[in-house]
């Protein structure tokens, strides 16, 4: 009798594992979520149990109806994680890993060879003395939460009274904004999806252009083997973002994402294979897909939440419009600022591509309304 496919259990379901839902469906490879409610982005599409990830017991019963357990959040504590190594289970990305995605010190430790902005860690506003400076929460950070630009010894010292201690970092100007995103397999093969230029606002990724438009080549080649270095050096199994700022010729390494990314999503139909695909091969040991782009270029647009609630109707107009248009809904409440969906347009006329997906974007958040 042949071997069964594999089960993965992924812990979280949210947008991540929903789109994680598909590849897996065309390997034959089973997915179990493990989620916060019934009502998640990924639960609503998949095999799921409810419970509570910070619940050893829970997450144990979970994982032994699995033949390998993945995350698609940092949050599940580490603790956990080597609790379900310590019993055997197969846990990628492994906590010796994992933990350079929830703690930002630690992060800065490891990566010491690798260019970054100049950190120290403190606990007293006093042993800052130039500003401004990035003040950062060592864990539990992302959208632009627990990241501030810092001015004044006052301004940090109320900070300090309800995060401490504080990752503080030399504030750069960079030019831009990139991502590489890298899959690495458990005997070591890995590959590197071309740099993605990120754009920001309010500390939240509203579009991201792929490959990178404000780099060299030679900073490209540079961030995509630093990148695949740094995989190397925290020993990561599965797809990990390395977030970088770019002045001039120079690369500072920012933070790392150890699962599938928002500055990957464009993947799904830009690349031969997708992140999240790539991230089943990787966690599995298969080999590796081609990450080369089936298109000169690729543009994604995060859909935030605003005021316009129904997400359906906009389809008549932006579907008439532009029938390339890719659409993606996480099926989650619509919140202000909230990523509730994304939109990706792929071709060779790079300007004609941002226009249509800012429109959409736009469109879709309410921003516009024609």
């Amino acid at each position: 009798m042949s071997k069964p496919f594999p089960k993965v259990g992924v812990i979280g379901a949210g947008q991540l594992a929903r789109m994680m839902v598909a590849p897996a469906t065309a390997l034959g490879v089973d997915l179990l979520l493990f989620a916060q409610d019934a009502n998640d982005s990924g639960a609503q599409v998949a095999s799921h149990v409810v419970g509570d990830y910070t619940n050893l017991a829970q997450v144990m019963n979970f994982a032994q109806q699995c033949d390998v357990v993945t995350f698609e959040h940092e949050l599940v504590p580490l603790s956990i994680i080597r609790g379900l190594e310590a019993a055997g289970v197969k846990v990628y990305p492994p906590s010796h890993a994992f933990i350079f995605s929830q703690d930002k010190a630690e992060m800065r430790k490891k990566l010491n060879k690798f260019p970054a902005p100049e950190f120290q860690i403190i606990s007293e506003p006093s042993s800052i003395t130039k500003f401004p400076v990035i003040a950062k929460a060592i864990s539990g950070g992302y959208d632009g939460r627990g990241v501030w630009k810092v001015r004044t010894t006052q301004e940090l010292q109320e900070i300090l009274k309800t995060c401490s201690p504080l990752l503080i970092e030399e504030l750069v100007e960079f030019d831009c904004e990139i991502a590489v995103m890298v899959a690495r397999s458990p005997h070591g093969q890995a590959t590197s999806w071309a740099p993605v230029e990120t754009v920001q606002q309010d500390g939240i990724c509203i579009l991201t252009i792929t490959p990178a438009q404000k780099i060299s080549s030679s900073v490209a080649e540079r961030a995509q083997q630093m990148a695949l270095e740094i995989a190397q050096e925290v020993g990561v199994v599965g797809v990990m973002a390395v977030e970088m700022f770019v002045k001039g010729e120079n690369i500072y390494v920012n933070e790392l994402a150890m699962r599938p990314h928002n500055s990957g999503h464009w993947s799904i139909e830009g690349a031969e294979t997708s992140q999240f695909e790539q991230h089943l091969r990787a966690i599995l040991d298969l080999p590796l897909g081609s990450p080369a782009m089936n298109h000169a270029y690729a543009v994604m647009g995060n859909i935030l939440g605003g005021e316009k609630t129904d997400m359906y109707r906009p389809y008549l107009h932006l579907m008439a419009r532009n029938p390339s248009l890719h659409f993606h809904q996480y099926k989650k409440d619509v919140r202000p600022g909230r990523k509730i969906g994304h939109v990706t347009a792929c071709g060779n006329d790079l300007l004609h591509l941002l226009h249509e997906v800012e429109h959409a974007r736009d469109y879709m958040s309410g921003v516009i309304d024609e």
